[in-house]
């Protein structure tokens, strides 16, 4: 999709999301006489403009982006007929990929329909406490999708009003470094004026702004001119720990007890999610969770058609990193032997039944309509994690380790700890770089996240990360033999190995192509980035 098209779409749109997309988690009385001049006229018309945030304009990155990029551009995934994944697995994507353009698109409605609501919330006759709460969700969605912006494609385009690019789409592109200085200011913001409780099962609060700072600080402390400086910055070290600390120590989330019971459908917006995408149960296509069909092993899970996951896989490079007694493993992916009792319920559960050859993906499968009643053919109903506690504790952790070799900070330990506590894992009692990523890969495998993790390590050690992706011999398609049993993962002796092409690997894949399409119609975009003017004063006093 073409930004102007995208662009003209978010103006023209904004109001029937309002009740095109409203879940029962966020609900919000539908009402088809709403016009531009009788909305943002009360709190329950910001609670309906802004609850489209929260699912549609996600849907396009959701759908095959989010874990074909995260899971399957970092190698955590194997999937060699899926053309949403092995295209960045291989590192051989090009503008035309089609995940790819979904995503640009699927960022920029994010961003348009944020400002939207922005520019409407702000125009509106009711008292500022009130319109900054809900701007200030506005801005952290807006924010959050700049920092994926910036993770992905660098130099990107900072819009703030989408008519503007109507009239003239040819723009100038701004650096990555104002980029992240946006995204920054608008997390920021959020973190001032969210409320400290979510007024509503699933809405952010002020915890979900400084946990999604802990993240963009720590991304930016390795920006610089210098991709092999070795060092991040400490001013954004010290503000990544301090954002981290604000939750763990005042926010109202904890770890649940059990791992896999973070991704049931009854566990949505549970005590440790903190920014979760809300997809509507027996919702319309737009607004439902298309995961559960491209990862389930097949029809005797879905008891439908839509099961297309056998070849869609967890990687060798990836099982190898799994300790022999980690609990997390058999929620993320699943082997030969695995009882899973919350599928096929009326046949007492269900047992994978496969060769032990490979491991499919349990994370995002959840059963069929016999299983729960709000799972429809290509919807799960599961929320998608965008943020969890677990990840703000991994957060504190890295920040606290900073350009050192290795912490013993308490609450990074204390945090860690929990996690691998609750994996049935031994404590930690020191952390390196290499604990900490090796904790973040496992907890949040399948979860659209590993490889912003190495994108975040090759803003200050890029070298070395192209040794780690060199490394995973990506080129080489491994047989193997797993044990569900030990969690051990070997070669098998008696087949042999086979090539796979893949792109060349050097520093060119940290910045994914722009969309061809986008090229096309905005021949800026190939010129040198022009800083962007900020206007805004800076918060200053969130810590």
């Amino acid at each position: 999709m073409k930004t102007r098209k995208i662009f003209y779409t978010a103006l023209i749109i904004a109001l029937p999301f309002v009740y095109t997309s409203c879940s029962d988690i966020l609900d919000v009385e539908p009402n088809d006489r709403i016009t531009k001049e009788n909305f943002y006229k009360s709190e329950s018309d910001f609670q309906a403009a802004t609850g489209p945030l929260y699912n549609v304009v996600w849907f396009d990155f959701n759908d095959k982006f989010y874990y074909g990029l995260g899971d399957g551009r970092s190698a955590n995934m194997y999937a060699p007929f899926s053309d949403y994944v092995y295209p960045f697995t291989d590192l051989t994507e090009t503008g035309l990929t089609g995940p790819l353009v979904s995503a640009w698109g699927s960022l920029y409605n994010v961003v348009q329909q944020s400002n939207n609501v922005i520019i409407g919330i702000s125009g509106s006759p009711l008292n500022d406490a009130i319109k900054n709460r809900y701007m200030a969700e506005a801005r952290f969605m807006r924010g959050t999708a700049y920092w994926y912006l910036a993770s992905l494609w660098g130099d990107v385009i900072i819009s703030t009003d989408p008519s503007a690019l109507v009239k003239n789409p040819i723009v100038n592109k701004n650096p990555l470094k104002d980029v992240y200085e946006f995204a920054i200011r608008d997390l920021e913001f959020a973190a001032k004026y969210l409320p400290e409780t979510a007024g509503q099962s699933g809405r952010l609060t002020r915890y979900s702004a400084f946990g999604m700072l802990s993240r963009v600080y720590l991304s930016f402390s390795g920006v610089s001119d210098n991709p092999n400086s070795g060092t991040r910055s400490q001013e954004y070290l010290d503000l990544a720990k301090k954002a981290a600390e604000k939750v763990i120590s005042s926010g109202p989330y904890s770890l649940m007890a059990n791992y896999e019971d973070l991704f049931m459908i009854e566990n949505n917006n549970n005590s440790e999610s903190m920014f979760a995408l809300q997809w509507v149960p027996n919702g319309v296509y737009g607004v439902n969770n298309t995961q559960q069909a491209y990862f389930a092993l097949g029809s005797d899970i879905t008891g439908d058609d839509a099961a297309w996951g056998y070849w869609t896989r967890a990687s060798y490079d990836v099982l190898k990193e799994y300790e022999s007694k980690d609990l997390r493993r058999r929620a993320t992916w699943m082997a030969d032997d695995d009882f899973y009792p919350e599928i096929n319920k009326s046949n007492g559960g269900y047992t994978v039944n496969h060769s032990k050859e490979f491991v499919n993906i349990k994370k995002g499968v959840v059963g069929s309509t016999k299983d729960n009643s709000k799972i429809t053919r290509m919807n799960s109903a599961l929320n998608t994690n965008m943020l969890r506690l677990a990840e703000v504790y991994l957060n504190y952790a890295e920040a606290a380790l900073g350009n050192n070799t290795s912490t013993s900070d308490a609450m990074a330990l204390e945090g860690v700890n929990k996690l691998r506590t609750r994996a049935g894992l031994t404590p930690k009692t020191t952390l390196t770089y290499a604990d900490i990523i090796h904790e973040r890969r496992v907890e949040l495998a399948m979860e659209g996240q590993y490889w912003y993790d190495l994108v975040r390590r090759a803003y200050y050690k890029q070298q070395e990360v192209i040794n780690y992706i060199t490394g995973q011999d990506r080129g080489t398609v491994q047989p193997i033999l797993y044990d569900a049993a030990t969690n051990t993962v070997s070669i098998d002796p008696a087949r042999s190995s086979s090539p796979r092409a893949i792109g060349v690997i050097d520093a060119t894949i940290f910045l994914l192509p722009y969309p061809e399409s986008e090229l096309v119609q905005n021949p800026l975009l190939r010129e040198n980035p022009v800083p962007y003017q900020f206007t805004e004063e800076k918060i200053k006093d969130l810590f």
